[in-house]
């Protein structure tokens, strides 16, 4: 009990990072997902194909395999090419060794990977609207972006706000995956504890209190909405 009340504040510093890392990560990728979605419906087939290639990707591996990808994979990537280029096309080095940071691969994988999801989610909200809205849109002159962006959306946007919610609780607990990069969010710090003081139990249970914590905080909030809702 000492032990927990002890290390309490540090992981909550770490907790602030995952919180933080969230509404970042969930954030960017309600843009990736609102123009990956859009992109799956779109009657442009090279639209669709890049989209539907992007959302099968993402939700066909592990955030870790994608993690592992971005942080190291991609840097090989880059200084390789540069290598190339410059034997092959006597081409300036842009980079002398180009690495990424922990917090740019954190935001760019855990990014990615929730715009996928959400890209699912606002596909799945535009198409839960009545066939019927947009042809009375289009009635009255609107052009079929103009009807997507005054009519449908907005009505999606209402339909999909509880499924969001819960992607932002799959991602809160997901960021644990980014101990493989060392990068020091609440997961991470305990480990860092225990390495100091080896008691794993009092440690990790804490860290799981924690997640919890949240974790219902945040379920306890998207149910309050997704009622709220309803009753509209």
């Amino acid at each position: 009990m000492d032990i927990a009340i002890q290390i309490f504040p540090v992981l909550l510093m770490g907790a602030k990072v995952t919180l933080q890392l969230t509404v970042i990560s969930v954030g960017i990728g309600c843009v990736i997902g609102l123009f990956a979605g859009l992109g799956r419906l779109s009657k442009n087939r090279c639209l669709r194909v890049i989209s539907t290639i992007y959302v099968d990707f993402i939700r066909g591996t592990p955030l870790m395999i994608q993690v592992l990808l971005i942080y190291f994979g991609l840097p090989q990537l880059i200084n390789d090419t540069q290598a190339w280029l410059v034997s092959n096309y006597d081409m300036p080095k842009m980079f002398l060794y180009f690495r990424m940071e922990p917090w740019t691969a954190a935001i760019t994988a855990c990014s990615l990977n929730s715009g996928a999801y959400i890209a699912e989610i606002f596909r799945a909200g535009v198409q839960s609207i009545e066939r019927g809205q947009m042809e009375a849109a289009r009635s009255l002159g609107m052009t079929h972006a103009q009807a997507m962006r005054y009519v449908i959306l907005p009505q999606a946007f209402k339909r999909v706000i509880p499924p969001l919610g819960n992607e932002f609780i799959l991602m809160l607990k997901d960021t644990s995956v980014l101990v493989v990069i060392g990068f020091t969010e609440l997961t991470r710090r305990a480990q860092l504890i225990n390495a100091e003081i080896f008691q794993p139990f009092p440690i990790y249970l804490t860290a799981a209190f924690i997640y919890l914590a949240m974790v219902l905080t945040f379920s306890r909030l998207v149910d309050l909405l997704e009622r709220r809702l309803k009753t509209e």
